[in-house]
Order: C-alpha cells, then sequence, then structure tokens
C-alpha cells in the first residue's frame, strides 16, 4: 500500500509517501511561502526522486483541519483534484489526531495546540502509549480554560504545535501538573504522521471520495465573520467592494493544478 500524506493545516507545507510500514520520503519546509507555491512541486519532486508515478498511489491521506483556513483549502483542493484526476480514495485524517500521533509511545498526555488567536486554541486530548487514543476530540478553546481542565485531570502532559510558543509561559505559570514540550524535531506537523495514521484508516475501511472531502474548519473563517457583521451593520455593499477573487475561485484553480499533476505525470 503505498500512501501519499498531505499537510497544509499551517505554516508547514509537507508530502510524504509511506508505503508498507516504511517512510520512503518527506518533504517539509516551515517557511513564509503560501502552500500554492510549494505542495505540488513537492509532490512532483518526491514522486521524481523515488520513481514513482502517482497512478502507483493508493490513497490520498490529507490533513483534514483544523487550521489554517486558506492552508487547509489549498490541501484539500490539491488532495481533490490528484484524487479526481487518478481515481484515488482520499483519507481525512484529522490534524490533531496526526500530530498526536507523530509522538507514539509516550506515557504522558499528548496535547496538541494550534494558536487560533485571541487567546484560543485548536486542541485536543490523546493517549499515545501503545495506539491512538482520542481521550478529547479536536476543539476551540480558551487557554485558561485548557490549564484548568489538565489541572483537573491532574496528569502529566506533553505538548506540542505552534500555539507552544504564544502560550507557552502562561502554561508553565498556571499549570499545576508536569508538562513537557516537544523537542524541535517532533514539535510540528509533519506528512509522514498524516500517511501513517491514513495506512491504519484505510485498513479499517475509513475513505472518502474526492467529491465527498470537506475540511473541518471548526471556526467560521474571519471573512464569514465580517460578513456576518456587516448584514447586522448593513455594510455587505462596502464590505464586498474590498473583496476581489473568490475563495471558490481559488479553489478551483489549486484543484485544477492537481488534476493537471496527476493527468500529465511527473517522471521526466
Amino acid at each position: 500500500m503505498k500512501i501519499l500524506g498531505i499537510e497544509s493545516s499551517s505554516m508547514v507545507a509537507s508530502v510524504a509517501l509511506v508505503t508498507e510500514g516504511i517512510t520512503m520520503a518527506e518533504y517539509t519546509v516551515n517557511f513564509k511561502k503560501t502552500h500554492s507555491q510549494t505542495l505540488l512541486p513537492m509532490i512532483d519532486e518526491v514522486m521524481r526522486m523515488l520513481e514513482f508515478e502517482l497512478s502507483e498511489v493508493d490513497a490520498i491521506a490529507v490533513s483534514g483541519g483544523p487550521g489554517s483556513f486558506t492552508g487547509l483549502r489549498i490541501g484539500s483542493a490539491t488532495a481533490k483534484g490528484l484524487g479526481l484526476a487518478l481515481d484515488k480514495p482520499l483519507i481525512h485524517v484529522p490534524t490533531l489526531d496526526a500530530m498526536a500521533y507523530g509522538l507514539f509511545g509516550v506515557t504522558s498526555l499528548v496535547c496538541p495546540m494550534m494558536d487560533a488567536r485571541r487567546n484560543q486554541v485548536y486542541t485536543g486530548l490523546y493517549r499515545c502509549e501503545n495506539h491512538l487514543e482520542v481521550l478529547m476530540p479536536s476543539c476551540s478553546a480558551d487557554i485558561g480554560e485548557l490549564a484548568e481542565l489538565l489541572n483537573e485531570r491532574g496528569e502529566p502532559v506533553i505538548f506540542l504545535g505552534d500555539g507552544v510558543p504564544v502560550h507557552q509561559a502562561f502554561l508553565c505559570e498556571h499549570l499545576k501538573v508536569s508538562c513537557q514540550f516537544a523537542p524541535v524535531h517532533l514539535n510540528r506537523q509533519r506528512a509522514a504522521a498524516v500517511a501513517a495514521l491514513g495506512t491504519i484508516l484505510l485498513k479499517e475501511g475509513k475513505t472518502e471520495t474526492a467529491m465527498e472531502h470537506r475540511p473541518n474548519y471548526l471556526k467560521k473563517a474571519q471573512a464569514e465573520r465580517e460578513l456576518e457583521e456587516a448584514k447586522r451593520q448593513g455594510k455587505v455593499k462596502e464590505l464586498a467592494a474590498g473583496h476581489s477573487v473568490g475563495t471558490g475561485e481559488k479553489e478551483s484553480a489549486y484543484q485544477a493544478g492537481g488534476q493537471r499533476m496527476a493527468e500529465q505525470g511527473v517522471r521526466r
């Protein structure tokens, strides 16, 4: 089984190919470049280095959220384009589940945190000592409420994610339980974890078609919140005047790029 993993839920852009219990390749970039510039070239490079055709992939595992609205849309549209062109199933892998799975084997509670701004984080609670056990599914939470919950549980916990540097000082001050922070090579999203967890979900039959796939944003996008507020204040025309290319048009462009890549092939 060859599983292509795609991760674009945050600033991290990552792709990987996992097959028969081995990470054949992983390409990860955590830099200020948009995923629309990086994902398809990264997939191209991975497949060329391995001398594989995209048609050999059995399924596409994509980080399905929560996370950055733009990042998730780009990753989703790319996976959908590849899935449609190759007629391959997609595997929706919850972003926080994959992050926790990357710390497989630890005995502490695992708490991934993605910064959602305004003292909010996307988070969840997991055990990963023997298998991935979801104790608290993905949610949006106030950092203070999360600290109170962890204190109530009274168990050691390890944190990871881009929410750590934002809230580490607060957690160290307010937590009454023992806490650790994942080391640099394990503290961000990785496509290999998405593909590895996707392999398990594939064996359980948890797949979807490219047309069925939808990211899980958890919260409404800022543009949607602004539109709702504008409607309440009667300023819809004023807000619309500042908009350019719509989200739907951008998603279609990313999806079309994935389809073209799959149809043309990546081996030269």
